[in-house]
């Protein structure tokens, strides 16, 4: 036996170069959601909406009445002499502003807590009538 022999006999067999594997993918049916579950989601998001809206109405305000925008109406309302629309003006207020947009804040978490769970109650009922819904999750 010659040593280019011994080599050959004691090489590894060749392997198949590793190649990537495919795209996985997984098939999957949305057949439940878990009432409770939905209502703890809704709950936070609504809060998340809430506290948006009286944030926005803060800010909204101050860059009116940085603006003069307040003032100006009221001059206007003065010169026109409308004496009931001047009494609306108090509407306006920094301190009334907030608490209406606060009175909707705590309507919109209520409402959308409640729609949340009746979302998940009808989607359960329309699963069970027609096998839920199919989805495909890829990994690449």
């Amino acid at each position: 036996m010659s040593i280019d022999e011994t080599k050959q006999a004691e090489a590894p067999e060749a392997r198949p170069a590793r190649t990537r594997p495919g795209i996985r993918r997984a098939h999957m049916t949305i057949s439940r959601i878990d009432p409770w579950s939905a209502l703890k989601v809704s709950f936070l998001l609504a809060v998340g909406l809430g506290v948006m809206i009286v944030v926005s109405a803060v800010v909204l305000w101050m860059v009116f009445d940085a603006m003069n925008v307040f003032a100006s109406i009221r001059d206007l309302l003065e010169t026109l002499g409308s004496e009931p629309l001047l009494e609306l003006m108090q509407y306006l207020e920094f301190g009334r502003v907030v608490s209406f947009s606060i009175i909707v804040a705590v309507i919109d978490i209520i409402l959308f807590t409640f729609l949340g769970g009746i979302m998940a109650l009808l989607y359960n009922l329309i699963a069970a009538l027609v096998g839920g819904t199919h989805i495909t999750i890829t990994d690449e």
